[in-house]
């Protein structure tokens, strides 16, 4: 028993270094995005502000109208791409996992030659600008991370491994077509493969810049990554303007580069973090429909 007591204290401080370890950067960040200029190129990083200033908030929000609308294409994006997404993933997932299913060999072999290989960025533009006619369209931020290759494959492993066949013929033999099957009984037991998979579609969406500054040249779709990006982008060619011109920078209203940067990784990673909460339910949720009761 004392052995067992033991065991569980060691446990208990090896989850608290682990929890500190993720939290004292998160906590160094924040301090930082909230720190003054000076003070921080006289003192460096603390993990409490010398000089409380909301300069590098205030930046980013001196025109709330462009990053409002920047929120509101990620939000939307995020949302609609990771139902979408899903319902794709899940489907085709499904088709995999099953035996009988006619093209299961063509068509693993032909997501996992997508997954491993890529045509280049020069074909995937001109795919999606000449002959889709999607640029500068919302479509074109959600349709690349529609289907990834590997969340197919774990998905699959997750139908094979944790749904019995036997499931699945008991109700085809009670009259339940493909259909019924799938949405009542297969994707009810899959709701915790279906939240990881979920956050990872999440965080793809939400942390992605690099498709808005290939396809989108309006400022209206910008999403918040890229928006961000850009604000940075140009502080750092006024900064570095001043700096070749050798203007006096104490004598000029500058920007706050550290702590923009800082502020930026705050206001990117809130909300997905504010996500995890109530996905992690239906972890539980999921685990409970999917158990062996009795």
């Amino acid at each position: 028993m004392r052995g067992n007591n033991w065991t569980n204290v060691l446990i208990n401080i090896g989850l608290i270094l682990f929890s500190l370890a993720c939290i004292i950067p998160f906590w160094l960040v924040l301090m930082v995005s909230v720190s003054g200029q000076n003070a921080l190129a006289k003192y460096g990083y603390s993990f409490w502000p010398k000089e409380f200033d909301l300069v590098a908030y205030k930046f980013l929000i001196h025109d709330a109208e462009p990053i409002i609308r920047s929120f509101g294409v990620s939000i939307a994006v995020t949302i609609i791409g990771t139902i979408a997404s899903l319902a794709i993933t899940s489907a085709l997932a499904f088709s995999l996992s099953r035996q009988d299913f006619p093209y299961r060999g063509a068509l693993s072999m032909f997501v996992l030659i997508t997954m491993l290989f890529g045509g280049g960025l020069l074909p995937w533009y001109l795919v999606y600008t000449k002959l889709l006619h999607l640029q500068d369209t919302m479509m074109v931020l959600i349709i690349p991370g529609l289907i990834g290759g590997f969340n197919v494959f774990i998905m699959r492993t997750f139908f094979m491994t944790s749904i019995p066949p036997s499931l699945i013929d008991s109700a085809q033999i009670d009259g339940a077509s493909e259909y019924r099957t799938y949405f009542n009984i297969i994707l009810p037991l899959s709701l915790p493969v279906l939240a990881t998979i979920g956050l990872f579609v999440i965080v793809n969406y939400w942390n992605d810049w690099f498709t808005s500054l290939v396809f989108i040249k309006t400022d209206t779709l910008y999403n918040l990554q890229y928006f961000l990006y850009n604000t940075l982008m140009n502080a750092q060619y006024l900064q570095a303007v001043a700096d070749k011109a050798h203007i006096d920078v104490s004598t000029m209203q500058t920007q706050p580069l550290e702590e923009l940067r800082m502020a930026m990784a705050i206001i990117a990673v809130v909300p997905v973090a504010l996500v995890f909460p109530f996905l992690q339910k239906y972890f539980v949720k999921g685990l409970t429909i999917g158990a062996v009761k009795g």
